[in-house]
């Protein structure tokens, strides 16, 4: 078992996807997907952190990255997916899969950017737990 330090505790994390354009997606995912603009580095802008209620993510440019874009997935844990797939929705968000009920236990629908960085928004049903 790990000690529990206050020096040694983990407080937060961030995914981050590489975009071929960090200027050109971040309407996206604010206007569309609602997350606040935290800081951009570069001009233009070759980073960005964005964050949303508790979740922080980070767009990277492909330039910079050491990946192509695209290639990202994201999963995240929310209190109501068919309330968020519907906000999301109206405002032209890029849904992949509808809202489905699986049998391990989530509810779930997914969602693109035009990159093709995936993100899974889901909760847990049936007595399942919304977070690992």
């Amino acid at each position: 078992m790990h000690d529990a330090s206050q020096n040694g505790m983990l407080t937060g994390s961030a995914a981050v996807f590489a975009v071929k354009d960090v200027a050109a997606s971040l309407p996206y995912y604010r206007d569309v997907l609602g997350f606040a603009v935290e800081f951009l580095w570069g001009e233009p802008p070759t980073y960005a952190c964005l964050c949303r209620d508790a979740v922080a993510l980070h767009l990277v440019a492909e330039t910079i990255a050491d990946r192509p874009a695209g290639q990202g997935h994201l999963c995240v844990f929310v209190r109501d997916v068919d309330v968020l797939h519907g906000e999301l929705l109206e405002k032209g968000a890029r849904i992949a899969k509808p809202p489905q009920t699986y049998p391990y236990g989530m509810r779930e629908f997914d969602l693109s950017d035009a990159d093709g960085n995936r993100i899974v928004m889901g909760m847990g049903v049936n007595g399942a737990n919304s977070a690992p």
